[in-house]
């Protein structure tokens, strides 16, 4: 999956029904699949999920109509498959879009939840199967807790900052593949967590 060459910026979910269809369990792991692979068909991500192309495709329609995947430029001769592409570099659900309708909050927090278990569940794979990574990659594995005192806005920057230098690796990362140097190369997750608590 290549998105387009353009690069668009993140897509800025604001309406119900597109928040709705990203919140399905197996759509966010088509949608996280289909991210990975940059463009795949319908089997391809069906083999992955281990769920029927029938059913993947159903969804990867349920996708597109949210306006969260595209078709691709097909990728082989044989033309009885669409390929599908994310039709943006990612997107986002700000507070400000949804504070103000129920149903957009109700939502929301029906995607955090899904979500939170995703990327709990990929997680604990990597911890019980991480003797079955090299020791380079069990020591570049990071896994960190930081507690500070910060005002709303010193998070909000923080949130940027941070957001803004895990892009700057993966945009490098995707020009160093595009150009052919692809040893050694694996999908890694970052998962960055900062919110306010009371003790």
């Amino acid at each position: 999956m290549t998105p387009p060459s353009s690069e668009p910026e993140t897509r800025r979910i604001t309406d119900l029904g597109t928040l709705k269809a990203i919140s399905h369990p197996l759509r966010m792991r088509l949608y996280r699949a289909l991210f990975v692979a940059r463009t795949a068909t319908a089997s391809q991500l069906a083999e992955q999920v281990d769920e029927a192309v029938s059913l993947v495709s159903y969804h990867l329609r349920k996708l597109a109509d949210g306006g969260l995947v595209e078709e691709a430029p097909a990728q082989s001769a044989d033309g009885r498959e669409r390929w599908w592409r994310p039709s943006s570099y990612g997107f986002s659900i700000r507070e400000e879009d949804i504070r103000d309708t129920p149903e957009l909050v109700a939502a929301n927090a029906a995607f955090g939840r899904t979500l939170d278990e995703q990327r709990t569940q990929m997680h604990r794979r990597f911890l019980d199967e991480r003797l079955t990574w090299s020791d380079a990659w069990r020591s570049a594995a990071v896994s960190s807790e930081w507690l500070p005192r910060l005002t709303a806005a010193e998070l909000a920057a923080l949130g940027e900052e941070l957001d803004a230098v895990v892009r700057k690796y993966d945009q490098a990362a995707r020009a160093a593949e595009a150009a052919g140097h692809t040893e050694g190369r694996e999908n890694v997750a970052v998962h960055l967590h900062g919110f306010p608590y009371r003790a």
